[in-house]
């Protein structure tokens, strides 16, 4: 409970107990005549009197109460009567200013309650600092003050170019006199872009860090508010306080909430965003400029944003943070590293070199999580082994070895995945396998992992069709091996993947002979409902036909490669299947010794007896998990993710 209302309770109890206690004792008490108190007191039923002044207040037999005014100007005749009917008689001091007393309790409560009502009213409009109820068009940045924020540029890691382009910004807010005398210019906005959890947040704290000025923080969606015009109050108000903490900076958060291309909603310009948004570009860049004011902003979603905010003079400069590559991902691991009790053997490099794709917040999360597992295991420092099983979690999901799975399901998910990595392996332009299991891991029965060996920016057709052949590579598996009529649901993501892949090969990537280098699909998927109200048919019939058979004819092409490969390598695939069920994982060490033909070695460690007595014994079927989801489609960016096991989606068709 805060201060004001625990203040209010008790100022509302106080004016109930006047309340009370006023009406209370006028309801209680009974005024009678001078005349009747007289006979009552004759006639015995009055037991107790207090006189004070011309008032008489009395108590009868059976305990009710009364009053009455004596007329008398001499009580005694009262007195003497009282006495002679043996009645307690007590006295008390006239008092002079019983009107005012009387008129103060009377509107003691009206005024209390008045009070009360004020009070509230000023705490509405003042907000508790500018945050009240009354208060919509106060800002809602928060200022960090220049010894508040810890953060430097050592602090961030993995983005050395972002780095660089920031760094002149810093070098204008401590010396500006450096460039104003070759009359030149800071800008005046820096847009951050990249991908979330690559560090832009950070990276704009790191800024206001070195420089030491005020920093101004606020989310895009802070200015939004359901009453219209409400947005561009705040950004005036946020301007205003800026200007007074010259030279600042202004960090904007997710801009893409407020900054989305105009006239795109219903609204037309009455539409609350967009009245933000022309605020937000007449302070940037209008008639009164605001020297000293740095905007900083990040977004992930740039193809949204309106062309004038990103016009020079308002977001002069854009930076991309793009997700860090294996020097990158090194660096930010060894940053995050140095916060924890890591063992002298641990090798940054090792496990840089097997998270493509990860962001600096995977990175962090990574740590984190190895953290814990050594925590758990109760050691004194964090391992190799606790990386490992960190990064399997993070990119498989975890371990579900509390699911019960009958024999037969058991292997037709070894099938499934030894289908998937044969497949993979044999084709070189492929990632190489790093592991296969058949524990059920996040939503998955069974993940093949694949690693590539350098980061991949762009993709040729070859790796896109042998991607899309090692996704057949599970179905094709269990046809070969239990029959046709026996094929499962549990490739049904794997289908999605490749027929999407697919699609986009053909109408987004020009990587199709009979239809040429065209895009035949709106990159700008748009969200508004005017646009989508708007929007036209962009291909004939003829064409998506067209589309279509290319398309099904990509789709043939490798689920037919993946069946020659497994029908030529049929007794791998029952070695594999074998030594799945048999160790539930494979790595890398024991996949080379079944490819050359050989019984793949023991895991270390490993111990049949425990295996036989542990949880994962045979019994009725699970039911089907959705599959783990596989790389991004969009340019297949991302990290590499497991396929997933046969068993998913139970029940689809």
């Amino acid at each position: 409970m805060t201060l004001r209302t625990a203040l209010i309770t008790m100022l509302v109890l106080f004016a109930l107990t006047i309340l009370f206690r006023h009406f209370g004792a006028g309801i209680a008490s009974q005024e009678i005549s001078y005349s009747q108190f007289m006979s009552e007191v004759k006639g015995g039923q009055v037991m107790q009197v207090e006189i004070q002044g011309q008032t008489i207040r009395g108590q009868r037999g059976n305990n009710t109460r009364f009053f009455a005014y004596n007329p008398e100007t001499d009580n005694s005749v009262l007195i003497g009567t009282l006495l002679d009917n043996k009645v307690e008689l007590r006295g008390r001091e006239p008092s002079g200013n019983s009107v005012w007393a009387h008129l103060l309790i009377s509107w003691s409560p009206i005024l209390l309650l008045v009070g009360i009502s004020i009070y509230l009213v000023r705490q509405m409009q003042s907000g508790m600092g500018g945050r009240g109820t009354l208060s919509f068009g106060k800002s809602r940045a928060r200022l960090l003050g220049e010894n508040r924020i810890r953060v430097t540029f050592k602090d961030v890691a993995g983005v050395e170019e972002a780095k660089q382009e920031v760094v002149e910004l810093v070098d204008f807010l401590r010396e500006p006199g450096k460039f104003q005398s070759l009359g030149g210019h800071i800008p005046k906005g820096v847009l951050l872009i990249g991908p979330p959890g690559t560090g832009k947040t950070l990276l704009a704290r790191a800024i206001a860090g070195e420089a030491q000025v005020p920093f101004f923080t606020v989310s895009g969606s802070d200015f939004m508010e359901m009453f219209v015009g409400v947005g561009a109050s705040r950004v005036r108000d946020m301007f205003e306080q800026a200007k007074k903490q010259s030279p600042c900076i202004i960090f904007i958060d997710e801009i893409d909430a407020v900054g989305r291309h105009r006239g795109a909603g219903l609204g037309g310009g009455h539409d609350e965003r967009e009245q933000t948004l022309n605020q937000l570009l007449v302070e940037m860049d209008g008639f009164e400029r605001s020297d000293g004011v740095i905007i900083i902003a990040a977004t992930n979603r740039p193809d949204v944003l309106d062309p004038a905010l990103l016009r020079p003079g308002r977001f002069d400069r854009q930076v991309v943070v793009p997700l860090p590559d294996i020097r990158g991902r090194e660096q930010i691991l060894r940053v995050h590293m140095a916060k924890v009790s890591c063992s002298e053997r641990v090798q940054p490099m090792v496990i840089a070199r097997g998270t493509p794709g990860f962001s600096g917040a995977d990175l962090y999360n990574l740590v984190n999580e190895s953290a814990l597992i050594a925590a758990r295991d109760d050691k004194k420092a964090v391992d190799m082994s606790d990386l490992e099983q960190a990064r399997d979690k993070i990119m498989m999901g975890s371990e579900r070895r509390s699911l019960v799975m009958s024999d037969k399901e058991k292997q037709l998910t070894a099938y499934h995945e030894a289908g998937h990595a044969i497949v993979g392996l044999r084709q070189p332009s492929h990632d190489p396998v790093y592991k296969v299991t058949i524990i059920p891991r996040g939503r998955a029965l069974g993940v093949t992992m694949y690693l590539p060996e350098n980061d991949k920016l762009s993709y040729s057709r070859e790796y896109l069709e042998a991607r899309i052949c090692s996704l057949f590579g599970g179905r094709v598996a269990e046809e070969l091996i239990f029959g046709s009529s026996a094929v499962t649901t549990g490739a049904s993501n794997d289908i999605q993947h490749a027929t999407e892949m697919a699609r986009n090969m053909v109408t987004r990537w020009g990587l199709s002979e009979r239809l040429g280098p065209l895009t035949y699909s709106d990159e700008e998927e748009e969200v508004f409902l005017g646009h989508a109200i708007t929007k036209h048919k962009s291909i004939s019939d003829e064409t998506a036909h067209l589309i279509d058979e290319e398309v099904r004819g990509v789709i043939d092409t490798g689920y037919k490669r993946a069946k020659e490969i497994l029908t030529r390598d049929i007794d791998k695939l029952h070695l594999m299947s074998k030594s799945l069920v048999q160790y539930e994982t494979l790595d890398k060490r024991q996949i080379d010794a079944i490819m050359e033909g050989r019984e793949p070695p023991p895991p270390s460690g490993w111990d049949e007896g425990a295996r036989l007595g542990g949880a994962r014994q045979s019994g009725d079927a699970a039911e089907g998990a959705a599959a783990a989801p596989e790389q991004e489609d969009k340019g297949l960016k991302g990290r590499p993710k497991g396929h997933s096991g046969p068993g998913e989606e139970a029940g689809i068709a």
